[in-house]
């Protein structure tokens, strides 16, 4: 049986590292295999891209080199990690897929829906998420970003740097996707204490497991 597919979106700040770990704690406790993984990154071509685009040293970088960035790593992540882990019955969180581009590159940088959609059908050899958790938290979520960035023992603040008009515009493209795909992606309130998100989303993922065995 194919494994499940959830993904965990938001601003930068919004807690999605946090939530992601505590849900894999409920499934080692439930006894359900599962995988992590993360975008860029979670391979070593993706670790490479990753350095490139979430590095503040990194300047100059066009918007069309840096989706691509994200979608060579994308596309390894798939076609290494994340395909043999579903093919196995496997759940499968990730930190991020194809919405953070549409919301990132294709509304904050301008580049649009068709372009980012073009990369998704080249990239993702048609995969998509089962369950996509977005985690809703407001303007203050750049903020804590940066904080976290700065005692981080990586640099890893190039996106954090953009101003608020930026990542409003990030944020009502997060928010029309949840809007036009309301079966897939359930919006949580992040701005309550992290027991009770947890929760929340535990139980949407819980409903999932158990439906798919």
């Amino acid at each position: 049986m194919r494994g499940l597919f959830i993904t965990f979106e938001g601003l930068d700040g919004s807690g999605k590292t946090t939530q992601i770990e505590m849900a894999a704690a409920r499934l080692r406790d439930a006894g359900v295999p599962f995988i992590v993984a993360r975008e860029p990154g979670g391979t070593v071509v993706g670790d490479k891209a990753r350095e490139i685009v979430l590095s503040s040293r990194t300047r100059g970088l066009d918007p069309r080199t840096e989706v691509l960035l994200y979608f060579a790593s994308r596309a390894q992540n798939v076609s290494e990690v994340i395909l043999p882990a579903l093919a196995a019955g496997t759940v499968v969180l990730c930190d991020r897929f194809t919405d953070s581009s549409m919301a990132y590159q294709g509304a904050g940088r301008k580049l649009g829906r068709r372009a980012i959609a073009d990369l998704d059908r080249i990239a993702c050899q048609g995969l998509k998420p089962d369950l996509t958790i977005l985690l809703e938290v407001g303007k203050h979520a750049v903020a804590r970003a940066t904080q976290r960035n700065t005692s981080a023992a990586r640099d890893e603040s190039r996106i954090e740097q953009e101003g608020p008009a930026f990542f409003e515009c990030v944020r009502r493209e997060f928010q029309a996707i949840a809007k036009g795909n309301p079966r897939r992606v359930k919006v949580v309130d992040g701005r309550r204490s992290v027991a009770e998100i947890h929760e929340d989303i535990w139980d949407l993922i819980h409903s999932r497991v158990m439906r798919r065995r």
